[in-house]
This record gives structure tokens, sequence and C-alpha cells, in this order.
């Protein structure tokens, strides 16, 4: 298989690199991680939410993000306010200090992408996001999953049970290993 080739490796690759990039330069001249940008990012976008409700945006553990936000808010960079509907929950807003750097990220983030589309036209730089916009819609929209096939080694309630256990595998892929 030519990796090179493949849009799952290709796409994957590209964002690692992209990623391992903005996060050089954040570190550099922002003096901020990727991680922090991010936040900052979707808080501009979402300012006012709980911990939890940003740890679900983000698609990281909610332990992991309480750690970022306690970093982030000794620095100054977001604060935890009260809820008032609810006493026990607080809700995260960016301070005056973060609202400046916002603008930077975003500069940051724009060079990023020009050093990524040197080799590429106008036109074709373009023409990447809107193939890729279509794409990430095809994927955003929720899926019809196949329905599952019992399992060859289901049992009915009652039956002996079976003293070995017959490798499952997916219709369609092929089984590993060679032998039973």
């Amino acid at each position: 298989m030519n990796l090179d080739r493949s849009f799952g490796y290709l796409v994957h690759d590209v964002a690692r690199l992209f990623a391992r990039r903005f996060n050089q330069r954040a570190l550099l001249f922002l003096g901020l991680t990727r991680s922090q940008c991010r936040i900052l990012g979707y808080l501009a976008r979402h300012e006012g939410i709980n911990q939890a409700g940003l740890a679900d945006l983000l698609e990281i553990k909610p332990m992991t993000l309480v750690r970022q936000i306690d970093r982030m808010e000794e620095e100054g960079w977001i604060e935890r306010r009260h809820d008032p509907a609810d006493r026990r929950a607080r809700r995260l807003v960016l301070t005056e200090k973060a609202r400046p750097f916002l603008t930077r990220v975003l500069e940051l983030s724009t060079k990023v992408r020009s050093e990524a589309f040197a080799d590429l036209s106008e036109e074709e730089g373009r023409r990447l996001i809107d193939l890729l916009r279509r794409v990430h819609k095809n994927l955003a929209e929720p899926a019809a999953l196949p329905a599952a096939a019992p399992s060859p080694t289901a049992r009915e309630p009652g039956a002996p049970r079976r003293m070995r256990r017959e490798p499952r595998v997916h219709a369609g892929w092929p089984a590993l290993g060679g032998h039973r």
C-alpha cells in the first residue's frame, strides 16, 4: 500500500505536521502552546461555557482540561465565574489580557497556512479548502451504521458453554493469523 496515496494517512499526517509547526511558532512568538491557543479560540466563540462543555468541544478528557484551565487562570488568560443559574457551576471567560492575543493567534495560523500552501497557487489553495469542507460535511453528518450481525459465538440461554472461543471477524475483513 502506498501511504502517500492514502486519504486517511495524508489527512492525519498533514494535520499532525501543521499542528507541530503551529505549536513551534506559538511557543516562540506567543509564549503559548497550541493547546492553549485552541482553548482561547474556542472560548472566544463559546464564552461562558462550562468546563465539561469546553472539554467536549475540544474532544479531550475533562481532567486534562482542568489542569490546563488551572494553569491558564493562574497566568491570567481565563477566569472562572460563578454561574448565576447554578451556584455549583463555573463559567469560563476570557480576560482582557487574552483578547489581543486572539488576533495574534489568527495571524500566526495564517502564516503557518501560507507555509503549508507555499507550492500551491491561490486557486489551488481555495479549491483544496472547498474540497476539504465537502469531505468534512460528509463525515460530520451522522452515518447510519449497518445492523450488527449476531456473533457466531452467541448462544441461546441455557445452551452449554463453548470451551474455546472462536475469533470474531467483521464481515468483509480478512482474518488475521491464518489459522484457527
